[in-house]
């Protein structure tokens, strides 16, 4: 093999699909550091949001059950009716895009490990070695 100023892989991956060895050091294996803290974050601010948006409906439930206590309905053609009907909705909307663009990262995040579920970092070779709890634990 000649000397060159690429980084040559010293084995292809496994499991690749369709049978082929991947190279490694693909895009998806650059971006394999990122695909974890991406998936958390994603999903967890997608919860936050899920339970901001039921916040928001329970909310502007009790808005117009209130509303309608004296008669008047959430429908009408009113400035207060049509106040009451869009005090919250800045903030659906803004819970709603941050909802898709988390749920996004996540599924992305999630993408990412998937394809890059047999790919070992080149500091964390198994050598066969089998630690076991007696070992951790100094016996």
């Amino acid at each position: 093999m000649e000397d060159s100023t690429s980084r040559q892989p010293d084995s292809p991956t496994p499991n690749a699909p369709g049978g082929t060895p991947r190279p490694a050091g693909g895009f998806a294996a650059r971006l394999a550091p990122y695909a974890k803290p991406a998936a958390i974050a994603g999903a967890a601010v997608a919860v936050v949001c899920v339970a901001l948006l039921v916040i928001v409906f329970f909310l502007d439930s009790f808005n117009a059950a209130t509303y309608s206590m004296t008669g008047k309905s959430v429908q009408d053609a009113t400035d207060e009716a049509r106040d009451i009907r869009e005090s919250y909705s800045g903030v659906r909307i803004g819970a709603l895009i941050v909802l898709l663009v988390s749920a996004a990262s996540a599924i992305a995040g999630g993408v990412l490990l998937y394809l890059n579920r047999s790919a070992v970092p080149d500091d964390e070779e198994d050598n066969g070695e089998d630690v076991d709890f007696e070992d951790l634990a100094g016996r």
